[in-house]
Order: C-alpha cells, then sequence, then structure tokens
C-alpha cells in the first residue's frame, strides 16, 4: 500500500503551464495528466490535449468546465474558456452549442481587442450555420473592427454578403482577404465564387483556378475544380 501511495504521489498532474506546453507537443500525454485534475489549469489543459486529437465534442465540456470554475474564481479568465469551448464546439459541428457558449464569453464583457475580434466571428459563423444571418452580419462587422488583419474575418464576411445578395460588399471584403491572404485557396475559392454572381466570367475562372493549384487535394481546391468544369463542359459543346 505504501508503494501504491508513492506511484500516486509521482503521478499527481503537474502545474498547469507545463501541462499546456506538453499538450502543444504531445496532446495523448497531456490528456493522461490532466484527465484527473479538476482545477481550472487542469480543464483547460485537458481541452488544448482533446482539441489538439481533433476530439473537439469532447473538448468543448472541458473548457467549459474551466469556464464555469473560473467564474467561481472570479479570476477573469471565464470568457476567453466559453470563447475556446465555442471554437470546440464549432470544430465538432455544434453551432447550437457554440453559440450558447460564444453568447456567454461575448456578454462577459471582458474580452477585448483581438479576443473580442475572434469570438465574434465564431459566433458569426454559428449563426449562418444556424440560418440566422442577419445577426451574424452584426458579428461579423464586430470581427471587422477588432481582427482586420485577419483574412479569415473577410473572407467570412464577403461570402455572407454573396450569399444575401450583397455583391458591392462581397467585392469590396474579398479583395481585402486578397490583399492579405493571396495564397489561400478558400481565399481564392470564394473570390471565383463572387466574380461568378456577378457575371464576370474571366474573374470566376482565375480565382477558381488558382484556388485548384493552391489545394488540389484539398475541399477548397476541390470545389474550384468542379466549379471550373462547366466551363470545358462548354467549351466542348
Amino acid at each position: 500500500m505504501i508503494l501504491l501511495g508513492l506511484a500516486l504521489q509521482a503521478a499527481a498532474p503537474p502545474p498547469a503551464e507545463s501541462c499546456t506546453t506538453l499538450a502543444a507537443s504531445d496532446p495523448v500525454a497531456a490528456e493522461r495528466r490532466a484527465i484527473a485534475d479538476r482545477s481550472v489549469g487542469g480543464r483547460v489543459c485537458l481541452g488544448i490535449a482533446l482539441a489538439g486529437q481533433d476530439r473537439f465534442v469532447e473538448a468543448a465540456p472541458a473548457f467549459e468546465e474551466a469556464a464555469r470554475a473560473s467564474e467561481l474564481a472570479r479570476d477573469g479568465l471565464s470568457a476567453r474558456y466559453w470563447a475556446q469551448a465555442g471554437n470546440a464546439w464549432l470544430a465538432g459541428q455544434e453551432p447550437a452549442k457554440a453559440r450558447a457558449a460564444l453568447d456567454a464569453a461575448l456578454a462577459a464583457g471582458t474580452l477585448k481587442g483581438l479576443d473580442r475580434g475572434e469570438a465574434a466571428l465564431d459566433r458569426a459563423r454559428a449563426l449562418v450555420a444556424l440560418g440566422e444571418t442577419k445577426p451574424a452580419r452584426g458579428d461579423l462587422d464586430l470581427g471587422l473592427k477588432d481582427a482586420a488583419d485577419d483574412p479569415l474575418a473577410w473572407l467570412l464576411s464577403a461570402t455572407l454578403a454573396r450569399r444575401t445578395g450583397d455583391l458591392a460588399r462581397a467585392k469590396a471584403d474579398i479583395a481585402q482577404a486578397l490583399r492579405r491572404s493571396a495564397d489561400d485557396a478558400q481565399v481564392q475559392l470564394e473570390a471565383g465564387n463572387i466574380a461568378a454572381a456577378s457575371g464576370d466570367e474571366a474573374g470566376a475562372k482565375a480565382g477558381w483556378t488558382e484556388a485548384a493549384r493552391l489545394a488540389p487535394d484539398r475541399p477548397a481546391g476541390q470545389s474550384a475544380a468542379r466549379a471550373l468544369s462547366q466551363f470545358a463542359a462548354g467549351e466542348q459543346k
């Protein structure tokens, strides 16, 4: 029994900082260390470790536990953990749960600058997935204000503008995304989509061709290749 006690003591979770550092390099090992640690740091580490293994639906509740514990501790960090939970729920294809977590993150009023902008962008993505485009526009505008250097913010805004028929806004915003990340296949794909919606065949071909070149084996590149096939079919007739 003494030996067992020593073994348990030796296996006690390390400080949160070392655990989260480990999660970046060895998420499986970090999960083992954090699994029994019910502290805020332990829950955060567990969430990071699970997300690092693409187990997002399991990671999100860990971040939510950290957020609730942080609220009880009144350490001022709960909004950050709610935002991490929302991001994980999004990655796990659970937009309703993502929205709830991100509502809590933004309602706290403690997120500032880029952190607030990224949370707003994530909530916009959740709202779009839920078919709520009007409130999504408000969050995207907030995201563009606080995270203006993030090409994803401009890409999301351009995509929503195209889908809601505001092609002037879509063109302006995709130009900003291209200026920041022209080597992103998703940006080039959307540039092609917006050009096509505007009746600009040359622009559509250019955007889709570049997307297919940049990422031939990824969804954005494959979608672009399928879009390009319509032109090939037309040329063969």
